[in-house]
């Protein structure tokens, strides 16, 4: 494994993410497709034994379910003095006043509960899930400042938003004498390249890391085009995003490298994403031992120019999703 430094923070991270939006209880929330955690065990210990010693989760995946099984996994497998934990604060958890959103209210509350659900103290990287426009960025930028202060949180973090929000967040953090983010956990991959236009460019400009999640587009360049989809793709509906016509170029180029190269395709695809110096740590969201053995496979696998053409010319511009 490699490892680096999370932007221009003294964070010290693996270079692959253990996104763990894979575990959760099925019968919580919305994502049927998830792990329990018998079933998340190896791959826990998968990760350690590999050196993945980022994880990443939220409080609303699976209903809290996925910080319960992470936090267990820790005291199992690793120690919480080994790993990098990340979580994150937006989405709805219940319909009180602090239930969702980036409140004051919201933050402390939902960050006691995200605790709580984790079995520690802390948490290293504490990211805003989504950006709320119902308030201020004074508030939310010193609130998050509060939890470092009160020991809470060591680092905070940003996820999927417009640049210009990013830039208003970051702002705020300045003129307040507040903490700054150190990363920007955005969607990024072969098949969704919308934030070359402006976030990466503000990132370098400000320091700031990337976590690129779905680098491998739910899975579909990690299969041939006309290959089936599995029963999690059949009910996920975030996979149809990636199932255009307008896709299908692209995801044979990326068959014809892997094959040219004698290695899956995913290994490829993620090289891709991994050789843009903004990025830091792709986050990968295991449920079968060779997709974590893929990804730290593809650290090793360093792409020509031809073929780095070849995977990126029948790209064509499309709306930026997961905002």
């Amino acid at each position: 494994m490699d490892y680096t430094r999370l932007g221009s923070s003294g964070l010290k991270v693996s270079r692959i993410a253990l996104g763990c939006m894979s575990f959760g209880e099925p019968d919580r929330g919305t994502n049927q497709w998830t792990l329990d955690g018998d079933a998340a065990g190896p791959v826990f210990r998968q990760a350690v034994e590999l050196g993945v010693t980022f994880w990443d989760t939220a409080n609303a995946y699976s209903d809290g379910s996925s910080e319960e099984i992470v936090g267990r996994a820790i005291r199992e497998y690793a120690g919480r003095e080994s790993i990098v934990l990340a979580t994150k604060v937006f989405f709805p958890m219940h319909d009180g006043p602090g239930g969702s959103g980036l409140s004051r209210k919201a933050i402390l509350e939902q960050l006691d509960a995200s605790l709580t659900r984790l079995g520690t103290d802390y948490v290293d990287l504490y990211q805003i899930h989504r950006f709320d426009p119902h308030t201020p960025v004074e508030e939310t930028m010193e609130a998050l400042h509060d939890v470092i202060r009160a020991g809470k949180v060591r680092y905070i973090g940003a996820s999927s938003m417009w640049a210009w929000q990013f830039a208003k967040l970051q702002h705020a953090a300045d003129l307040g004498g507040w903490t700054r983010f150190v990363s920007m956990q955005n969607q990024y991959s072969l098949l969704q390249r919308e934030e070359e236009r402006e976030m990466f460019g503000l990132l370098a400009d400000q320091g700031v890391g990337s976590l690129p999640w779905s680098p491998l587009a739910k899975g579909r360049l990690a299969r041939p085009w006309q290959e089936q989809t599995t029963r999690r793709a059949e009910i996920d509906p975030l996979h149809a995003r990636y199932e255009g016509d307008e896709n299908r170029p692209i995801v044979d180029a990326v068959g014809r490298v892997a094959e040219a190269r004698g290695v899956p395709m995913a290994q490829v695809a993620l090289a891709w994403v991994l050789r843009n110096p903004e990025v830091d740590a792709p986050i990968i969201g295991p449920t079968k031992p060779h997709h974590l053995n893929d990804a730290a496979a593809a650290l090793e696998l360093e792409l020509t120019g031809e073929e780095v053409a070849a995977l990126e010319e029948h790209y064509t511009p499309r709306l930026p999703s997961g905002y």
